[in-house]
């Protein structure tokens, strides 16, 4: 598990529990309510609240991952977390961040439980069919997606035949399983798991050979365990419509959408963001993880 980092910063965050009841989301289903001066758009409604409720799988550095250091609402730190601080501060509200399964994030986002996931989702169709993506906040360059396996398989699979014996380990509901189930033609077995670093962890353990993930929070990993790193010679053929980080979103909210792309826009122009990875990528390798 990532052993993480980081002093809080700015904003109080207010965290859910990850155990999350259906019923507790009492302003969660979107419905655009206009009777007794109630909000017409779920905008508004987060502007009447007064906070905005952000999910997010809080085991994926440097994005976003626990300090194991502190405790309450100061453990969720990353790049994403101060994205939804900032989007919380222009807003004029506070930022309640939600950690959840990853697929929870996903299906909560779809079922309009909650008003964000901020939690390094990728563009897939499936995911624009099911909610609203942002823009892109964040291009990762020469990166990329491939496997993280052990230091002696580091030049066992160049390409993707050679997997056909291996085990093959993926997170359930990511880009990665996308990518393993329509590139490697054959493998031993593929194995999902809720979590990356899970399956960072069979991989050390021997229960599986290749672990599919970004290869930025790969590095990161390998750095601080030795005995894994990143398969030489192989990455994912990505296409061009799966770039860019984007922020989840409930269907048919426009003013929110277009709040949330305003914000993406100011911080492109800035860099911001890319100085937020920057730093917790520090942190996330000067702590390590185990």
């Amino acid at each position: 598990m990532v052993n993480q980092i980081k002093c809080g910063m700015g904003k109080r965050i207010s965290a859910g529990v990850l155990a999350v009841t259906i019923g507790m989301a009492l302003f969660g289903c979107s419905g655009k309510q206009t009777q007794g001066g109630s909000a017409a758009n779920r905008l508004e409604q987060i502007k009447q609240k007064g906070y905005i409720e952000v999910v997010t799988e809080p085991y994926f550095a440097p994005n976003e991952f626990i300090d194991s250091t502190k405790t309450g609402d100061d453990q969720y730190v990353g790049a994403d977390i101060e994205l939804a601080k900032y989007i919380a501060d222009k807003l004029g509200v506070e930022a309640h961040i939600i950690p959840l399964e990853f697929s929870a994030v996903l299906s909560s986002i779809t079922e309009g439980k909650y008003d964000l996931a901020i939690s390094a989702l990728a563009y897939t169709p499936e995911r624009a069919e099911a909610m609203t993506l942002s823009k892109g906040y964040y291009f990762a360059e020469n990166e990329g997606y491939g496997f993280l396996v052990r230091q002696e398989d580091v030049d066992k699979y160049p390409d993707t035949a050679s997997y056909e014996n291996a085990v093959v380990v993926c997170q359930s509901g990511s880009l990665q399983e996308a990518y393993v189930t329509s590139q490697i033609p054959k493998c031993k077995e593929i194995k999902r798991v809720s979590a990356t670093t899970d399956g960072f962890l069979m991989v050390q353990e021997g229960k599986a050979d290749a672990a599919a993930t970004y290869i930025g929070t790969a590095k990161l990993y390998a750095e601080a365990n030795p005995g894994v790193t990143i398969a030489n010679n192989f990455r994912f053929v990505v296409d061009q419509s799966t770039e860019g980080t984007r922020i989840g979103m409930p269907k048919d909210e426009p003013e929110l959408e277009n709040a949330i792309n305003e914000i993406i826009d100011e911080l492109l122009e800035s860099g911001q963001f890319e100085q937020w990875m920057e730093e917790y990528s520090e942190y996330a390798r000067s702590l390590g993880i185990e």
